[in-house]
């Protein structure tokens, strides 16, 4: 096969911060794919190796690849405003929030300086990044708020899809939408329906050693991994979260444990579960500290079952066969949501999907009602789906010599 010439295949995304979904990524298409040597490419330049994470270059530094790999995540919708915001920390993002939120001119050119780029969509690269006849490819990415981009925002993104080489999406809405625009693209799950497949021999060593089994001592009827986003950090929203949690607990017997699945901007405050963890009766609920990939997957693993508005981590229940509920957040409204979109384009009509937060007892009694032959076959089901859809565009990567059918390990 004929390739183009450029560096190695390089992984693109949002892998330059922390955010769950998105440091598993790389983890999961280099064990899928072994042999690859390859780059790991972001819109800055970061090591987050220390949260299992990868050290990541800045996109365009270095020789053009010969093919680029948009591997995963809600790239589709992402500005540059949002992508620059959530580069920095939260004190920086809050002060740079504060002085341009009253002129977005002045805040476009902080954002071209920041990203160093002029594009109004930096996630979504065309050919123009590639070496010359080089291979274009869009691995199940989302983008359910199309609709709410604006006519530029739309036309950038639609010109790099057109010169796809490979374009899938991994649910309904962005489908829809795309086809609304006179692009086809095809149906894949997201990449982290691998996550027990292929890293289920690294999430149990962390099983066993750090704070999870700290956790089921604590908790010996089992406990729920629990999580939730900023969008929940008004007193109402927690009232409701703390009065769903007394009653499952009062049902059930599990405890509480809550994790960040991002420490990015507009993810998760940890002082927000904090205030969660007191409107509590004491030894409901316990913080889980560590933001380390491994870590987190452990302990979603590890668990009864999960009640997060984190996408991924509701994707890694569902790749380890446990009941799952998403919170919807009160300010979605009827604007369609990431978390709901993958959850009816993929899993059964009995496991609940998005839930408002006054709803979440009776919404986690039927999921832990699910079977859990039915979870585990829907597990089965959406990796063989993801094989099959990545087997359609890993050719188009040069050989690496090897089968690109690796023998994986088994779930922990």
């Amino acid at each position: 096969m004929t390739t183009a010439a450029g560096s190695p295949p390089r992984l693109f995304g949002a892998f330059d911060r922390h955010n769950f979904g998105d440091l598993l990524f790389p983890h999961l298409l280099e064990a899928l794919l072994p042999g690859h040597a390859f780059g790991v490419a972001g819109l800055a330049a970061r090591d987050l190796r220390a949260f299992g994470g990868h050290r990541v270059s800045r996109v365009g530094a270095g020789p053009r690849p010969g093919q680029l790999i948009h591997a995963g995540g809600e790239l589709l919708t992402c500005t540059a405003w949002q992508a620059a915001v959530m580069l920095l920390d939260a004190v920086e993002a809050a002060a740079v929030i504060a002085r341009y939120d009253a002129d977005p001119a002045a805040g476009a050119k902080w954002v071209a300086r920041q990203l160093g780029t002029a594009r109004a969509m930096p996630y979504v690269m065309g050919r123009e990044a590639l070496a010359p006849g080089g291979k274009l490819i869009f691995n199940a990415v989302g983008g359910v708020e199309w609709a709410m981009l604006a006519d530029t925002q739309r036309a950038e993104v639609k010109t790099a899809l057109a010169d796809a080489d490979w374009l899938s999406v991994r649910d309904h809405v962005t489908q829809d939408a795309l086809r609304s625009e006179g692009i086809e693209a095809a149906l894949c799950p997201d990449p982290a329906v691998m996550v027990a497949q292929c890293r289920g021999e690294e999430i149990g060593k962390h099983r066993r050693q750090g704070e999870v089994p700290r956790l089921r001592e604590a908790f010996p009827q089992g406990y729920l991994a629990c999580q939730f986003s900023a969008d929940f950090a008004d007193d109402a929203s927690l009232d409701a979260l703390a009065r769903g949690l007394v009653r499952i607990r009062r049902e059930t017997g599990l405890g509480v444990a809550l994790f960040r699945a991002g420490a990015a901007p507009w993810h998760d405050d940890p002082q927000c579960h904090e205030r969660l963890v007191r409107r509590l009766p004491a030894g409901t609920a316990k913080m889980f500290e560590s933001l380390h990939l491994w870590d987190i997957c452990a302990l979603i693993a590890a668990s009864r079952g999960t009640v997060t508005s984190s996408l991924h981590g509701r994707i890694v229940a569902l790749a380890y066969g446990l009941p799952r509920i998403s919170l919807a957040p009160p300010q979605l409204g009827a604007r369609p949501g990431k978390v709901a979109a993958f959850a009816e384009t993929w899993e059964p009509e009995a496991m609940p999907r998005c839930v408002a937060i006054d709803r979440i007892e009776p919404a986690l009694m039927q999921a832990l009602a699910v079977h859990e032959g039915a979870l585990q076959e829907n597990a089965a089901q959406l990796r063989a789906q993801y094989q099959e859809s990545q087997a359609q565009w890993a050719g188009l990567l040069p050989s690496p010599g090897l089968r690109n059918n690796p023998d994986m390990s088994a779930p922990a």
